[in-house]
């Protein structure tokens, strides 16, 4: 596995890029101007989030200042509490979630990892619908979505004089995208009516390489996918595990993790059964049920 890397996708803007982009191995972002720094999300561990500061200190001798959590799963925040003094900035729904899923513990679900000694650190200064954050004279556009998509709480990163994008888990590059905690149809709405538009060139997805627009199609392509199969197996009157099961994943099979289809076709069962979008379901179950499509195997993790 490939070393992360800090790449200058624009003048100050950066890129940090954890190769493989599988379970908890996430991508963030810094931008570095008018006297700090502010960093797009933290990592899962320890470790992991040290090497990103470790990366950030190489660039610059500027403290960093300011963490925008995109969303709350602990691959983009466990690492929150390392960026001491620096405001938190997030969704009021992002905090709810960092504090309902409290700290990270080896549950039997993934294969072991070294957490390190992790504190909570929820963000705490929080918004309803966007807020504006500037680095020095370069204006960064932080917006919830609208709807729940990846999770209840996504938010993008925009860059619009740059045309970067931060997208977040609203974006993989070369991974199962993963749905089982928001909307397959929210997801497929977001990125239809809110990223596309946009009009961004350069694309910094929360797992895999930067990317450019071609991201977005690649995404709407496997979630319709999710959909299909889930209205065929609801229809046949199978299970989501066994309908992931007797599905062919094609052009999706070599993506990274792809037990989530299961996952994702528990969500996709709920909405089209008629549950909101974003509606609490059995976590427990669907990551049961994507241990058994693993073989009985834990899910691999690497952080």
């Amino acid at each position: 596995m490939r070393s992360p890397s800090a790449e200058e996708v624009s003048d100050g803007v950066y890129a940090y890029i954890q190769p493989d982009g599988s379970w908890y191995i996430n991508n963030t972002g810094f931008l570095v101007g008018g006297g700090g720094v502010i960093s797009i999300d933290s990592c899962a561990t320890q470790r992991r989030t040290r090497a990103l500061l470790a990366a950030v200190a190489s660039v610059t001798d500027l403290p960093v200042r300011t963490l925008i959590n995109t969303h709350h799963h602990g691959d983009h925040t466990y690492g929150n509490y390392l960026f001491g003094g620096a405001t938190i900035v997030a969704h009021e729904r992002c905090r709810d979630g960092v504090l309902a899923s409290g700290l990270p513990a080896n549950l039997g679900v993934w294969t072991d990892v070294d957490w390190g000694i992790p504190e909570l650190a929820p963000p705490f200064l929080t918004y309803a619908d966007a807020v504006t954050v500037w680095s020095g004279d370069l204006k960064c556009d932080v917006r919830y979505v609208g709807m729940p998509a990846h999770t209840t709480n996504d938010s993008l990163i925009w860059l619009p004089d740059r045309s970067v994008l931060f997208a977040g888990d609203l974006a993989f590059s070369g991974g199962t995208p993963f749905l089982l905690m928001g909307s397959v149809e929210g997801a497929i709405e977001v990125l239809e009516r809110v990223v596309r538009p946009l009009g961004a060139l350069t694309i910094v997805p929360g797992h895999g390489p930067v990317s450019g627009p071609a991201v977005i199609d690649e995404m709407l392509g496997y979630l319709r996918f999710v959909l299909d199969v889930a209205r065929r197996g609801m229809a046949a009157g199978l299970s989501p595990l066994d309908a992931a099961r007797e599905a062919d994943l094609g052009e999706y099979g070599d993506l990274l993790d792809s037990e989530r289809i299961v996952g994702n076709l528990h969500r996709a069962y709920a909405e089209l059964a008629g549950a909101p979008r974003g509606a609490e379901i059995d976590l427990i179950a669907a990551l049961t049920d994507m241990i058994s499509y693993n073989g009985g195997r834990p899910l691999t993790c690497h952080a």
